[in-house]
């Protein structure tokens, strides 16, 4: 299957490593101008520069998704580029503790980054979609927001309600032909998880049906897809990419 995006603008929150670079990178290279979003300016730099280098179109921006005046800079970013066709809310990070010891300072930074960004940012972008009728948003949630896991009661709160915010702002703007899916990675292959030993990572493995980690790549290619126009009757649905730990 063939994806064309020439033409269209996408911005993608936490570009600068792992899953979000590796959106951006999939994103340029079926033809869209990709706005690589991140708080280091100097990583998403990298990140677009490289793209550039292989024959994309990118752009790196500063953006801390958890600073009071995101909205202000959001709308910088569409003056600047006059639209944004594709929004990836991808940024978010892990505060893990066993519930009974989390601090509050725990849960309230991870649902601020995990969900309020997704919130400010959605609803600044979703205007000039909505004018023009048609849109992609597509929002990072994870597996665990479906099947819990110990340890992540935040972590796993703030994608479950992610996977809520996605539905229902489907069936509010279907009608202009922008579509709202998410995605829900399973145990990908990153930073965070090659520091695991063997024996834990064999534990890992042997959950999921696939017997392996997933890739940055497996998450991109699914991005990508739900941002084509052959995914345009596809919407407020959750993409599992998970190789089966959870069906």
């Amino acid at each position: 299957m063939n994806i064309d995006l020439k033409g269209k603008r996408a911005l993608v929150t936490g570009a600068s490593r792992g899953i979000g670079e590796a959106i951006a990178r999939r994103l340029a290279g079926s033809g869209a101008t990709v706005l690589c979003a991140a708080r280091n300016l100097e990583a998403v730099h990298a990140v677009a520069e490289s793209i550039r280098a292989a024959g994309g179109q990118a752009v790196g921006v500063a953006l801390d998704i958890t600073a009071p005046d995101v909205r202000d800079r959001i709308r910088s970013l569409l003056e600047e580029h006059q639209s944004i066709d594709v929004l990836v809310n991808n940024a978010g990070i892990t505060d893990d503790d066993l519930f009974i010891r989390m601090k509050p300072e725990a849960w309230t930074r991870v649902l601020r980054t995990n969900l309020d960004s997704a919130f400010h940012i959605t609803q600044e972008v979703v205007k000039k979609m909505i004018r023009a009728r048609w849109g992609r948003i597509i929002n990072i949630s994870s597996v665990v927001g479906m099947m819990g896991n110990a340890g992540q009661v935040n972590y796993a709160a703030s994608k479950a309600a992610l996977i809520g915010f996605t539905k229902s702002l489907a069936l509010e703007i279907g009608s202009r032909s922008v579509t709202v899916n998410a995605v829900a990675p399973g145990f990908i292959r990153t930073a965070m998880t090659e520091v695991l030993g063997q024996e834990a990572r064999e534990v890992l493995e042997g959950r999921i049906a696939l017997r392996r980690l997933g890739t940055v790549d497996d998450v991109a290619y699914a991005v990508v897809f739900l941002a084509s126009e052959q995914a345009g009757y596809i919407t407020g649905t959750v993409l599992n990419v998970s190789g089966g730990l959870y069906t």
